[in-house]
């Protein structure tokens, strides 16, 4: 093991004593473009706004947008993954954007590993992150995983840092089942009463896939969540916080992270029970 890898860990007992001074949970999102990405931030902090933008200093880079634009119009034009996403709705989270190294390039690449290790060990406890959420679309069955998402779980040993791979646009495959059963020559009839059916086979057709290939890596995720529903404002996303929660390796920060959930009371009295 490499000195680097030494340091690449929280020591349980300074986080046990210092993680409660922490004020904001710090999440790391990646995947794709496309894959959902700003509508699950939108919907974990119960808003249909775009994020303020602050760089590593904390000042202003780009207000938020209107709900008319699209927040990936800046990221097309400005991206730093050191830049926080902050959501007036609920600022007790903050996001990190990895966009960029997904298209193969490997200083965005190794860009995003140093910022990763950077923000598991830094000793300043304001700027680490403590989840990253995967994203990855389940209806682009021609490229599930795609070499730059293998990359990463390939060489990228995040710590105590739990990475959640989230499934995304599992509600999209209707129409790749709908196509499905009209190749089969079924009458429309017919094929309503089985679309259902054979969504949730193709779903868990895809989820087999891409968690069985995930798990071969050198580094897997801690766990995946599927969501669905998430194109509707107000979409509960209580069962990604949970799964977030228990992958996390400090009651402190479980703690924080339940903290957050401002529209989640359920969430939050289930926890206290459970503890």
């Amino acid at each position: 093991m490499t000195s680097s890898e030494t340091t690449y860990r929280l020591d349980p007992s300074q986080a046990k004593k210092n993680v409660g001074r922490i004020r904001r949970f710090r999440v790391l999102v990646m995947g794709r473009a496309n894959a959902g990405k700003t509508t699950i931030l939108q919907r974990v902090c119960n808003t249909a706004d775009q994020p303020e933008i602050f760089d590593a200093e904390g000042r202003m880079v780009h207000p938020p947008l209107p709900q008319n634009l699209a927040f990936d119009h800046i990221q097309r034009g400005h991206h730093n993954i050191e830049d926080e996403l902050i959501f007036g709705s609920n600022s007790r989270f903050v996001f990190h954007d990895s966009c960029g190294f997904e298209a193969g390039s490997e200083a965005q690449f190794q860009k995003m590993k140093e910022f990763v290790m950077h923000h598991a060990t830094t000793p300043n406890l304001q700027q680490r992150i403590h989840a990253i959420w995967f994203c990855i679309p389940l209806n682009e069955s021609h490229r599930m995983v795609t070499a730059a998402e293998s990359k990463f779980f390939e060489e990228c040993d995040t710590g105590h840092v739990p990475v959640i791979v989230v499934l995304t646009k599992a509600d999209a495959l209707e129409l790749d089942a709908w196509e499905e059963l009209m190749d089969m020559e079924l009458s429309e009839d017919e094929a309503l009463r089985e679309l259902a059916k054979v969504e949730r086979e193709m779903c868990d057709r895809h989820f087999t896939k891409v968690k069985k290939w995930l798990q071969a890596s050198r580094f897997p995720p801690h766990d995946f969540h599927i969501t669905t529903g998430m194109q509707d404002e107000g979409a509960d996303c209580t069962a990604l916080i949970e799964c977030t929660a228990n992958a996390l390796n400090e009651e402190s920060l479980q703690k924080l992270l339940i903290s957050t959930q401002q529209s989640s009371l359920g969430l939050c009295i289930e926890y206290a029970i459970m503890k």
